[in-house]
């Protein structure tokens, strides 16, 4: 039998290097969500408190006239006229509520609020507190005054709205009357002032003549 020849050695195989695994970047932390913004790139506001009903304020300050039978201005809003109204037929300015006659505040009140938007808006919040039961007992609502925003004629929008408010209360208006925007007195009396003084009973001031 033939001898079996010895297998020949095999070379060893040369090692190759391994590069080391990179390294994970450590993860940043994200960054809080901006909040959404609102059409036009706006961020939404906050959400306000809700605001009490209107002319019901936590703490109102008594006001008292000379008698109670004085006429109450109520503000519907600020910058109504109500200070003018007071400055010319005298009586009380109440503020943005409706007076309390079991306190010894006037039972005979007078809203007044501006022809603009936002004035007869709040116009018509005043009155719906007051037909729905959240004002004092006892008031005598002797009408609404609603005293011009601007010199000229009122666009239709609002003159419906008057004529909305006609239809629950008894309405009266007051021209643009520019010595008021500069704290003075005018110098002839409108009409329109002339037959709110009979209404509330008060002196007219300035005896100037009517326009």
């Amino acid at each position: 039998m033939a001898q079996a020849r010895p297998a020949a050695p095999v070379a060893p195989q040369p090692t190759v290097p391994v590069a080391p695994a990179p390294r994970k970047a450590a993860a940043r932390p994200k960054a809080a969500a901006a909040p959404a913004r609102a059409a036009g790139g706006r961020r939404p506001a906050p959400a306000a408190d809700a605001e009490p009903g209107w002319g019901r304020p936590k703490k109102p300050r008594p006001v008292r006239g000379k008698s109670r039978d004085d006429v109450g201005w109520v503000k519907a809003h600020g910058g109504s006229g109500a200070t003018s109204m007071v400055e010319a037929f005298g009586g009380v300015d109440v503020g943005a509520r409706w007076p309390d006659p079991a306190r010894g505040e006037p039972r005979r009140v007078v809203l007044v609020g501006r022809t603009s938007a936002r004035g007869l808006q709040s116009v018509s919040q005043a009155l719906g507190a007051l037909k729905d039961g959240n004002a004092p007992q006892g008031l005598e609502l002797l009408g609404v005054v609603l005293v011009a925003d601007a010199p000229g004629r009122l666009p239709l929008s609002l003159l419906r709205r008057i004529r909305v408010l006609r239809s629950v209360a008894r309405v009266h208006r007051v021209p643009w009357i520019p010595a008021w925007r500069t704290g003075g007195r005018p110098r002839s009396v409108p009409r329109q002032l002339a037959t709110l003084s009979k209404l509330v009973g008060g002196e007219l001031y300035g005896e100037g003549a009517v326009s």
